[in-house]
């Protein structure tokens, strides 16, 4: 009877040991995700003295200018090794006089890209206005119409004039205006834009055109003040008072 019991216990003990065997074992996946280590990100720099501070403030500041004019992303590598070189003294791979052709191509770049819905404005507002009775255009893409002729004397580049006159935007917007402060100017037609330099000699003394200026015959890609945005398309009206010394 002890014998069969024996027997009869046997298969029992080795379930219930294969079951606490089975129960401690951990599985596969438990073992990977127990061995698994945790990814670190980048080590934090750690500003140890002034010039660490220092260093990456400039970088900062110097990003932040850059990103208002529409700069987003550079060749960060060249650029550090440009800082080095100039700062180490050694011999620079472009020239400061050469540097600002690269450096001009970019920010005007990015700064027509800004502009460009201001450059088609102004595009397809001479391209209908040149169809409208009395408006005349010059080779240059200058566009004009007579409002009163004069009978005195047409000035050369090299005059200096007495004029009055007013500007405003294509929206309308008056951003200058000699009438305004009863007061006409005096400006040699040599230093003034080249719209005007062209067009104030078309004219006689006693004349007043109006004028409707492309951006590249005004101020261009950077505009004048707060008043007059890049690639501005400008019309003025002016009056030929006087050729000074004629």
């Amino acid at each position: 009877m002890k014998k069969i019991l024996i027997t009869l216990l046997l298969p029992c003990c080795s379930l219930a040991a294969m079951a606490q065997t089975k129960g401690t074992k951990a599985s596969p996946a438990k073992k990977a995700a127990a061995t698994k280590t945790v990814a670190k990100g980048p080590a934090k720099p750690v500003f140890k003295n002034n010039l660490d501070s220092a260093s990456y403030a400039l970088g900062a500041n110097m990003a932040a200018s850059m990103k208002k004019d529409g700069l987003t992303t550079l060749n960060y590598d060249l650029m550090i090794k440009g800082m080095k070189d100039a700062l180490e003294g050694k011999t620079l791979l472009i020239s400061k006089e050469q540097s600002q052709t690269p450096i001009s191509n970019l920010f005007n770049g990015l700064s027509k890209k800004k502009f460009l819905p201001m450059i088609n404005e102004g595009k397809t507002f001479l391209e209908n206005n040149k169809k409208q009775p009395g408006v005349k255009e010059t080779a240059s893409g200058l566009q004009y119409i007579v409002l009163q002729e004069g009978t005195g004397v047409k000035p050369v580049a090299t005059d200096t004039v007495l004029a009055h006159y007013k500007g405003t935007l294509l929206n309308g917007k008056q951003f200058d205006s000699s009438y305004d402060r009863n007061e006409p100017i005096s400006l040699p037609l040599n230093r003034v834009i080249q719209g005007w330099t062209e067009g104030i000699q078309l004219m006689s003394t006693g004349s007043k055109y109006r004028f409707f200026i492309p951006y590249n015959l005004a101020y261009g890609e950077r505009g004048a003040g707060a008043d007059i945005p890049p690639y501005s398309t400008l019309i003025f009206e002016v009056e030929l008072l006087k050729v000074n010394g004629k």
